[in-house]
């Protein structure tokens, strides 16, 4: 089995929320507790977790062991300057030991296990560099990229993740569809988070 580092993105403001969407509950587990408990338990090698705007009180209201063996915590203090600060943060913590990376994003409530273990089998079973969950005929989270493309993702700039590179090297995707219904959908508004816990509470 390839060796996979998992990078758990929620170093952002919140803006459009109004107040840390990593803290709000759901079903009795805040959303950033939820998405790392599921992603301590697939078989990703490690969690490398990169907070950002409220860092200190986000670590400290995690329920999450801060010390597992599988989990690391750190700060992008550049956060301001979009997702690609956190993709570059955390890219930089590992790559000299993972030649494979997912990128998680820590507002997609249903993100789960199964789904992460299979998008790193059939990824590692495709022998392509680039990987990403296909839903309804288009790209969605999490995705997944080998060493081939680390320098590339050093250049990102801005509020844009990897996108670019499905799009610049169409050849070296794996598209995974998922085994069970997988809603991608993320928090960003409250009335986002509304629809979720009720969604949840059924």
């Amino acid at each position: 089995m390839i060796k996979v580092a998992g990078l758990v993105l929620a170093a952002g403001a919140s803006t459009r929320m109004g107040r840390p969407k990593q803290l709000l509950s759901l079903a009795g587990l805040n959303l950033l507790d939820r998405i790392l408990g599921e992603a301590l338990k697939s078989e990703l090698d490690l969690i490398v977790l990169v907070l950002g705007h409220h860092s200190r009180e986000i670590k400290e209201s995690l329920k999450t062991e801060s010390h597992h063996p599988k989990l690391q915590i750190i700060e992008n203090k550049n956060y301001r300057d979009g997702i690609s600060s956190s993709i570059i943060t955390g890219l930089s913590e590992v790559e000299d030991s993972y030649e494979n990376v997912m990128i998680i994003l820590g507002d997609i409530p249903l993100i789960n296990s199964n789904l992460i273990n299979l998008l790193i089998h059939q990824y590692q079973n495709s022998r392509l560099a680039l990987g990403a969950i296909k839903l309804k005929n288009r790209r969605t989270h999490p995705v997944i990229f080998g060493r081939m493309f680390y320098d590339e993702i050093h250049q990102l700039q801005g509020d844009v993740g990897a996108r670019g590179l499905f799009e610049k090297y169409p050849a070296q995707v794996c598209l995974v569809e998922p085994e069970d219904d997988y809603d991608d959908r993320d928090i960003d508004t409250p009335e986002d988070y509304l629809k979720f816990k009720k969604l949840l509470s059924l």
